[in-house]
């Protein structure tokens, strides 16, 4: 799945309209029915679940058309249109994706305020939307600009981790590693097998990777710092020792890494954890669903673990993905929009969503998570871990700024030694600094 995508669906269902591209604005109306255009990014865990979704939300809304735009490419069919101010109602797509259109809409205040929906009755239930989502889930990763309006709903989550084969760890009788001093001991080990130790399916995947890590070493408070671009926080001794860790981790990447991080080619990444040519990646519970159909070596079993600690006994974090609905200030239908994204949250859909292991932050919903992704959940039952939600604040757009760009692709130049750790920690600095005083 190219980025965390959380699939959204297409084939056959009669009460669903498709349409080869969500062309919005004209009229919000066909006939007697009321338009409700819903443009989704298609990606890991299967097309069925959404088609399910929104023919069960239909049949409930006879007055609705309900229009399904599904893409790989969404953001580029999509973004020429809402440019000549034609909008979709409901957008789902993940954030930290190149294109980056959820968080240049955020930049440009251009995205409706949700807060309204938290406090919505959910559709065909008692209780609201606020009631049924876990604790702690509305945060800076739902309310962008730092205070209490939400913009962006969260609509799944998931642990990300090292994703690694644990009958090969049973196959060899190694431990996993729970410090970076035991990390890479087992690296050493594995080189003398032919075992790369690491690699990642692009270079985007390792923002789970680096949020967790700054939280290892720092904690959250050095972690918000980062996220916040707190003067000269690329400086100090914990985001060296961040990116000292991180280069030598590098070190153990597997030769095919860089070449195949791409969007046609990353599952090659992923394959080599199936096939047991490198011990770990950073990805999430997407994973499994995606590469289902992949051949993989005698005995294969899906595991994951946080990233280890930096000294024994020490914090371990385990970042959460929360992928968002989101509604353009452009939209035409609004409140439909709103009705649908309150729906979204109901015992229905999550029971459909759940079928496809698209787990939402609905209280108690864990709990029911069955099969191969069941104990990546369950690592949130460890009082050792503690779950790490949240990412890069917005901020004022700089040009030719992008602090992810310059923290997550650079580890190809440090793969590749096209880069030192020095130019990286610099590079840091100065992309942070930028947006810090545009903040201001």
């Amino acid at each position: 799945m190219m980025k965390r995508s959380f699939v959204l669906a297409a084939a056959a269902a009669t009460a669903l309209s498709l349409i080869a591209g969500c062309s919005g604005g004209g009229d919000a109306t066909a006939g007697d029915k009321k338009i409700l255009k819903i443009a989704a990014f298609e990606g890991g865990y299967g097309r069925e679940m959404y088609t399910e979704l929104v023919a069960a939300y239909q049949a409930k809304n006879p007055g609705l058309d309900v229009q399904l735009q599904i893409s790989k490419s969404l953001e580029d069919e999509i973004s020429p249109n809402m440019k000549a101010g034609k909008f979709p109602d409901v957008v789902v797509l993940p954030q930290g994706r190149k294109a980056a259109l959820s968080e240049t809409l955020v930049k440009d205040k251009a995205l409706e305020d949700l807060t309204g929906v938290l406090d919505m009755t959910v559709p065909g239930e008692q209780t609201t939307v606020r009631a049924k989502l876990a604790d702690g889930i509305i945060g800076l990763g739902t309310n962008p600009y730092g205070d209490d309006k939400t913009y962006l709903m969260p609509m799944f989550y998931a642990p990300t981790g090292l994703v690694y084969n644990k009958a090969l760890f049973a196959q060899h009788g190694w431990q996993v590693p729970a410090t970076w001093d035991e990390m890479f001991a087992l690296g050493e080990k594995a080189k003398a097998q032919g075992i790369a130790l690491f690699t990642y399916p692009t270079a985007g995947y390792l923002d789970s990777y680096f949020y967790a890590m700054l939280a290892n070493v720092g904690g959250t408070e050095f972690f918000n710092n980062v996220m916040t671009y707190q003067q000269g926080v690329w400086q100090t001794p914990q985001a060296r020792q961040t990116l000292d860790i991180t280069a030598r981790l590098l070190g153990y990447a597997a030769k095919t890494t860089v070449g195949y991080a791409n969007e046609q080619d990353f599952t090659k990444n992923q394959q080599s954890i199936l096939d047991n040519k490198a011990l770990f990646m950073p990805n999430g519970t997407w994973v499994v669903g995606e590469m289902k159909d992949a051949p993989r070596a005698k005995g294969f079993a899906w595991a994951m673990t946080p990233l280890p600690a930096v000294t024994a006994g020490g914090k371990r974090h385990l970042t959460t993905i929360i992928e968002s609905s989101w509604i353009p200030s452009g939209a035409a239908n609004k409140d439909a929009a709103k009705q649908f994204i309150a729906y979204l949250y109901s015992d229905e859909a999550a029971k459909i969503f759940a079928k496809s292991s698209a787990i939402q932050p609905i209280k108690g919903i864990a709990s029911s998570v069955t099969g191969e992704i069941a104990d990546f959940y369950k690592l949130y039952d460890d009082p050792a871990i503690t779950a790490l939600v949240g990412g890069f604040a917005s901020s004022a757009p700089v040009g030719g700024v992008s602090i992810k760009t310059t923290l997550f692709d650079t580890a190809n130049s440090i793969v590749s030694g096209d880069k030192t750790v020095e130019q990286w920690q610099a590079a840091l600095n100065d992309a942070s600094e930028k947006l810090r005083l545009a903040g201001k």
